[in-house]
């Protein structure tokens, strides 16, 4: 097994505020990790910490058993980024990048192939002051593998990059994880951490909230809706009304027009012209499982019963609701 990050009992306090508090977790090797929080949470001091570029007030965090410092030659062993501006503009790529492998005693060749890595090559002599954002997030990924280290850290790595630099960083992640590698990554971005994540690290105000795979954390939120349709739908909503459920038609239903020439009988009733508005309901609070049994006992039949796709997104708002330094709507 290869090398975990893991952080215990993690505080760090400045002044009376606590930005971490009593942290524990665990980061493993070949799996790509999310570490998510809403602003403000400690991810970045957390990161800081872990890297022993700030000193906690107490507890630990470890990398392969030991605190970063005691790391001989840090980039051989874990490689970060943590602000891809904090290079100096005036250097050039190539001399930044040669500067970082000297102080590592790192060979000069990995210089060159750490810029093929992140397809800056072309730009190797190009001063950084010049570079997009883009570009700087990718100077700064290719620092983080100079080393070729078997842990990795990255704080919002997809910043300004283009779609196909996310696709990119995307299969990089994925890759880095695959060759055995212990892959830590702090985003904003829900989109991201579902296509790239295997497992999550959720803190709000410096506290863990979850510390598992994705998919089960998705699954948390007790919001999620599953479609029903059927002829029998009053019938049905009083069912699972009854059951603790919260049902919604979807609707109402649009009246037809009416034209005076048309005698009252001939005028189509809103059922028949609109069949599908007047059966559709959109059920939360009971599983799609659940929903299907209590039809079933009550005879009525179902055309359609779809759970809605889980969201992480949906999850980690309803999960970190209470957690944000400053909600949105609410009072300070």
């Amino acid at each position: 097994m290869g090398p975990m990050i893991e952080v215990s009992e993690l505080t760090k306090r400045y002044g009376g505020k606590t930005a971490v508090d009593r942290l524990s977790f665990t980061v493993r090797p070949g799996r790509v990790t999310g570490f998510l929080g809403p602003n403000g949470a400690g991810k970045s001091t957390t990161l800081r910490m872990i890297l022993g570029l700030d000193a906690p007030t107490a507890g630990a965090a470890t990398v392969d058993g030991v605190p970063f410092r005691r790391h001989p030659r840090g980039l051989r062993h874990v490689g970060a980024l943590l602000d891809a501006s904090h290079v100096h503009g005036g250097r050039t790529a190539a001399a930044h990048l040669a500067a970082l492998a000297r102080s590592n005693a790192l060979p000069r060749r990995r210089v060159d192939e750490s810029l093929a890595e992140v397809g800056l090559t072309e730009a190797a002599n190009r001063r950084v002051g010049g570079f997009s954002l883009g570009m700087k997030q990718r100077l700064g990924i290719a620092a983080a593998l100079l080393g070729d280290p078997p842990v990795l850290l990255f704080d919002e790595p997809v910043n300004g990059m283009d779609p196909e630099g996310v696709l990119w960083v995307r299969n990089l992640f994925r890759r880095l994880a695959a060759e055995g590698r212990t892959v830590f990554l702090s985003s904003h971005l829900m989109s991201e951490m579902e296509n790239t994540a295997d497992d999550l690290i959720v803190i709000g105000r410096g506290r863990l909230i979850a510390a598992e795979p994705l998919r089960d954390f998705a699954t948390r939120g007790t919001h999620r809706a599953v479609a029903v349709a059927t002829p029998q739908a009053a019938e049905l909503a009083a069912v699972l009304t009854a059951a603790g459920a919260i049902v919604e038609r979807e609707g109402p239903t649009p009246e037809p027009e009416r034209d005076a020439a048309t005698p009252e009988r001939e005028r189509p009733t809103p059922e028949r012209e609109y069949p599908a508005a007047t059966r559709r309901l959109t059920v939360t609070g009971l599983p799609a499982t659940r929903i299907g049994a209590l039809a079933h006992e009550h005879r009525i039949r179902l055309d359609e019963l779809t759970p809605h796709t889980a969201s992480l997104e949906a999850a980690f708002m309803e999960l970190t609701a209470t957690a944000t330094e400053y909600p949105a709507g609410r009072p300070r």
